[in-house]
């Protein structure tokens, strides 16, 4: 029995989970079984998810299945991108130098801020009437 080899890494960006899994192959990409294409109909966020793939030159090489779940289009997107790289750390460590550089291992910690008692949102305050 030939034992097929698995790389799989998460990725997280703002309220966005993204499990990724890397099978060797001819370079498909689906996102929760869905096609790349129809998931993210946003140029920028294909171009941000493909971004490590790139730079490593290894777009062909593998097959890319990829559970999202939470937040919006684009948070999703930093989060499968964050996955993808350490994923591909995973299968060639020499990728890190490259990796690091572009900036495609780094948790964006950005979250949104918290809405304040007393006040509107995060830091509106509620319309101040003086009479």
């Amino acid at each position: 029995m030939v034992e097929v080899v698995k790389y799989a890494a998460t990725g997280r960006r703002k309220s966005s989970i993204a499990r990724v899994v890397l099978t060797p192959g001819e370079g498909k990409i689906f996102v929760n079984k869905r096609e790349f294409m129809d998931y993210f109909p946003r140029e920028t966020d294909r171009l941000t998810i493909l971004t490590p793939l790139k730079l490593t030159n290894l777009e062909k090489k593998f097959d890319i299945a990829v559970r999202v779940v939470g937040g919006g289009s684009t948070g999703q997107a930093g989060a499968f991108k964050l996955g993808l790289s350490r994923a591909l750390l995973f299968c060639d460590p020499q990728t890190r130098a490259v990796l690091r550089k572009a900036g495609c291992l780094t948790r964006d910690d950005r979250m949104k801020e918290r809405k304040k008692p007393g006040q509107k949102g995060a830091r509106r305050k509620f319309q101040w009437v003086k009479r």
